[in-house]
């Protein structure tokens, strides 16, 4: 059986997930009466994933199709999440660059085409989202082939196959359908995704028998309660089999391959030999980790290892020092916390760890969301820490300092030019190009240091009532320009440790927005609130009502409180400033001053 390995590329949000539970759907992968076949974003499993409706870790399944075997990879579209498209694009003969109709190629979208065009990948483009109200597919395939001159490392890329479809109703074509959308000839009414099978198979190369000692870069890891460390990769050369002895490149001790497993469906069957261009995982090799090269220990030399690009923030991380450490979670220790984020390191190639000291730590990562994701997964996970303000990391280049520049795409309804305006011409964001994207929306891209872009998404999402469609990617590196002025104004500081009560928090909320509501303990240096003006101030939240003799209770009528504002993690980081810090525990976020006591905080004032 020919084996085809694919990997499923694209901007976050242009439908790869869809495309692939329907092609898994339609291979019948799996029987009409299992579970699966009802469910949306099969491959994310994660519970973070389905929560938020993105793709964080790349996955691997396989179907059979015409006697052909293909394993497919879908791979996260988020920028933040690219370190996963690096390390998986090598496993893949072939690549699947979904673009929507509506949207066009985005930054993410010439991103990972760039990659696999360096790779040497071919590439089968899919236009999805063709039934969209203002969809365009035939503008999206003329951006799409200037994104390929542009890229195209050889002339033979510029010839490429397209596919239209619409993954949530499972249909493909091999050719525009020229029936109105919504219509009775809609073509989203009948039809199966066979014309994209089809594609693959005819147009993706096949993964050819390469004769020879066994060699495998490892792409990924998993863990399994009795086999131990899986590796999982493309079998470069020669045959693997079950007791057939290897080694890592560049080490001496040799190991024996144990369980050996292919793709199939969701899972993976045990098999007794897989030849070169299949994707493979196996056990037996423990010490192995992503980027080494396994081998015959006859012929031992490493094969090229994974490119991962550098991670642009970082921030520090260490155990948790508020007076209410030990309260919530599992985990509390630096101990506890260095093994979590060693583990982490094994599988996480964009994330990058400095020790301090005292369990305390420097993390760097390709954007904030790749951070907070790993916060909130540690955070669900039982532990308890602290961290930082996100700050960007600069290098020097030529004996002068340089800091990350991004491209950003932002497309918002007309009526929001104004605000998308006014904020980036205050974080001195070059204007690339503007222009309407349909009737009612209008796209930006712009170039913008990377320090400028914390805290931007929320904010805009917040401006444009939800509307706004963000994303950005890195775009190299400049010259360190001038400072962004302070975006938030002065915080809300507990000035006493207990319970927030009704009437100390109305009178809080005559200075500013609070974070706290009637009933939360909180302690001294806890920031509160923000203040309406740019100054910190402490404020008592503590306070109750004087009461005397003659009044026993308060009768002066119910206090009305406007309902607390919360915080997601990701809106705490982009909050912080430079002396605060984030206390992230299993059950609470909570913001806070580096020095608690308003005497330290006068005394560490510069």
């Amino acid at each position: 059986m020919e084996v085809r390995n694919i990997a499923v590329i694209a901007h976050v949000d242009h439908g790869k997930t869809t495309l692939v539970d329907a092609m898994l759907k339609q291979s019948h992968v799996f029987r009409e009466n299992e579970e699966e076949m009802a469910q949306t974003q099969i491959l994310d499993r994660n519970e973070l994933e389905r929560e938020r409706g993105i793709t964080i870790l790349a996955k691997n399944c396989a179907i059979t199709y015409k006697n052909t075997k293909i394993n497919i990879i879908d791979t996260p579209g988020h920028a933040d999440f690219s370190g996963e498209v690096e390390r998986t694009l090598g496993m893949a003969t072939g690549a699947l660059l979904i673009v929507d109709a509506q949207e066009g190629p985005m930054p993410q979208t010439r991103f990972v085409l760039r990659k696999a065009l360096e790779m040497g990948l071919k590439i089968i483009v899919v236009v999805n989202k063709i039934d969209k109200k203002f969809a365009d597919p035939v503008a999206t395939v003329s951006k799409v082939e200037s994104l390929f001159l542009e890229l195209a490392t050889k002339d033979t890329q510029l010839d490429f196959k397209v596919i239209y479809a619409i993954g949530r109703k499972g249909v493909a074509f091999d050719y525009l359908p020229a029936s109105s959308v919504g219509g009775p000839d809609d073509p989203g009414k009948a039809g199966n995704i066979s014309s994209l099978l089809d594609a693959i198979v005819e147009h993706i190369p096949a993964s050819g028998q390469i004769e020879g000692p066994v060699k495998m870069v490892v792409s990924s890891l998993e863990q399994d309660t009795h086999l131990g460390r899986i590796v999982l990769g493309k079998v470069h050369q020669g045959v693997v089999k079950p007791g057939s002895k290897v080694v890592i490149a560049g080490e001496q001790k040799s190991y024996k391959v144990e369980k050996l497993m292919v793709f199939q469906g969701l899972g993976k069957v045990e098999v007794e030999e897989a030849g070169s261009g299949e994707i493979v995982a196996f056990s037996g090799v423990p010490d192995a980790k992503i980027g080494d090269t396994i081998a015959d220990p006859s012929d031992p030399t490493a094969l090229p290892a994974i490119a991962i690009g550098e991670p642009t923030l970082h921030m520090y991380l260490g155990p948790n020092t508020s007076p209410f450490v030990g309260r919530e979670g599992k985990f509390v220790t630096g101990r506890q916390l260095e093994e979590r984020l060693e583990k982490e390191l094994e599988s996480n190639l964009s994330l990058q760890l400095e020790k301090q000291g005292n369990g305390r730590f420097i993390v760097s990562g390709r954007g904030e969301l790749h951070l907070s994701i790993l916060l909130e997964t540690m955070r669900r996970e039982g532990y308890e820490m602290e961290v930082g303000k996100p700050e960007v990391i600069e290098k020097v280049i030529d004996g002068e300092r340089q800091e990350p520049v991004e491209e950003v795409s932002v497309i918002v309804p007309s009526e929001f030019v104004g605000v998308i305006n006014e904020e980036f011409g205050k974080r001195y964001a070059s204007l690339i190009k503007m222009e309407p994207t349909s009737d009612s929306d209008v796209e930006f891209l712009y170039k913008v240091p990377t320090r400028a872009l914390i805290g931007l998404r929320s904010h805009l999402l917040t401006a444009t009532r939800g509307t706004v469609v963000y994303s950005s990617v890195i775009a190299g590196y400049e010259k360190v320009g001038k400072a962004v002025p302070k975006m938030r104004r002065g915080a809300l500081i507990a000035s006493q440790s207990g319970t927030a009560l009704a009437y100390g928090l109305e009178n809080a909320q005559g200075r500013g927005v609070v974070f706290v509501s009637p009933g939360e303990v909180i302690y001294e240096g806890m920031v509160v609130g923000v203040n309406a003006k740019d100054e910190d101030i402490p404020v008592n939240v503590c306070k109750g009502k004087k009461l005397t003799n003659m009044r026993s209770k308060s009768s002066d009528g119910v206090i009305q409180l406007t309902p607390a504002t919360k915080f997601s993690l990701e809106q705490s980081l982009d909050f912080l400033e430079a002396d605060e810090l984030l206390e992230i525990t299993p059950n609470s976020l909570r913001l806070r001053k580096k020095h608690l006591s308003e005497l330290e905080r006068r005394r560490h004032k510069v």
